[in-house]
């Protein structure tokens, strides 16, 4: 699938967000390739989903991928297959999108939150003191499509004997330390989400592994715990993915690896613009992380003036998120208070995120950078 920036591109005055009217404008041969699932008939689990599943763990370099319903699926059951159950506790981070708490609360288990740094991933040293004899698994998030500190993440989880899931969600071929971001662990999870870097049509998800148990026992739980159209071996889940959604990711994947070198591009474009502008801060770049930008994220004084110029100004940017997880209502129960994490409160009250994707183009990013800039001296 050839990357065409000109392709319905927005005039510089108005940057959307959402890139999929373009990535998505001619969809003849997608809408051929389904044309053919809908002859075979074969809807559910069939030669498509098998093809996806090769190519994605050919791309992420392991042995299994498994593909499920969503990416809150692909969590969930990773963890289920990891050995979670009611009443263990899973660590995580306090700035993290819903869908991993939701995971972990599906499970019975309770999540037990660690503040993030400025990287937006967890703070490893925050995870040791937060270990319980209830602690089951680690659950790092490579959050913005950054990793996280794998090489002391799998230290800590040593040390513990904690099992290691990663929520690699926002992170196709992402790495630290020269590996893959989901290679780290027993297993990791995707998100096929429509505006994620490899993307479908709708809800879809993936789970990569090395483990051969791993990989029957997750093959087993997205399908009800089918062993046969008579024999259920465990209570599963009903969690496939959607053939018409492994046609959609077979025709993007070949794609994946420009998607990503353009979003790194445009990513170092931003770095070094907004490195220039007093009044916004551009976060710290590990070295050895490869970073693929599923979203562009900088801290900026009077965010929120700044958020509401751009939009005046055509721009589309973002705020993920004006609230913290940990702080929103659906997690009182389990007792977090305001100010327990204070670099995720500072995070909601500082990030801005501004368009990244492969079809942005130097002109729209300069429109961006021109505004923010104009902000800033104006005010």
């Amino acid at each position: 699938m050839p990357i065409n920036r000109d392709m319905a591109t927005a005039t510089p005055a108005n940057v959307r967000y959402s890139y999929l009217g373009q990535q998505f404008a001619d969809p003849s041969e997608i809408l051929q390739r389904i044309a053919k699932v809908v002859a075979s008939g074969k809807f559910t689990l069939g030669p498509a989903v098998a093809q996806f599943e090769r190519e994605f763990a050919e791309l992420i370099g392991t042995k299994h991928a498994i593909g499920v319903a969503s990416g809150t699926d692909a969590l969930k059951l990773a963890l289920r297959a990891a050995g979670v159950a009611h009443g263990d506790e899973v660590i995580t981070a306090a700035n993290t999108f819903v869908a991993t708490v939701g995971a972990i609360a599906e499970l019975g288990a309770r999540p037990v939150f660690v503040d993030c740094d400025d990287s937006f991933c967890i703070d490893v040293k925050g995870i040791a003191e937060k270990i319980t004899p209830k602690t089951k698994a680690l659950l790092p998030v490579h959050f913005t499509g950054e990793t996280a500190d794998m090489p002391a993440v799998m230290e800590i989880a040593e040390q513990h004997d904690l099992v290691v899931v990663e929520d690699a969600c926002q992170a196709i071929l992402a790495e630290a330390s020269g590996k893959r971001a989901g290679t780290w662990g027993v297993a990791g999870g995707f998100s096929l989400h429509p505006l994620k870097n490899l993307n479908v049509w709708g809800d879809a998800g993936v789970i990569v592994t090395n483990s051969d148990d791993v990989d029957a026992q997750l093959r087993l739980l997205r399908n009800h715990g089918l062993t046969s159209r008579d024999d259920v071996e465990v209570l599963g889940f009903n969690s496939r993915l959607d053939s018409v959604q492994a046609v959609v990711g077979s025709w993007l994947i070949g794609s994946t690896h420009e998607i990503t070198e353009r979003r790194i591009a445009n990513g170092a474009f931003y770095d070094e613009a907004f490195a220039t502008i007093p009044g916004v801060k551009v976060p710290p770049r590990r070295a050895d992380a490869k970073r693929v930008f599923h979203l562009y994220m900088v801290f900026a004084e009077r965010r929120d003036e700044l958020l509401a110029y751009c939009i005046e100004q055509g721009i589309q940017a973002k705020v993920h998120y004006p609230v913290p997880i940990y702080r929103q209502p659906a997690l009182a129960p389990y007792g977090y208070r305001a100010g327990d994490f204070p670099v995720s409160d500072r995070h909601a009250r500082e990030v801005i995120s501004f368009p990244v994707d492969q079809h942005i183009s130097r002109e729209e990013q300069e429109y961006v950078v021109d505004a923010v800039r104009r902000f800033y001296r104006a005010r």
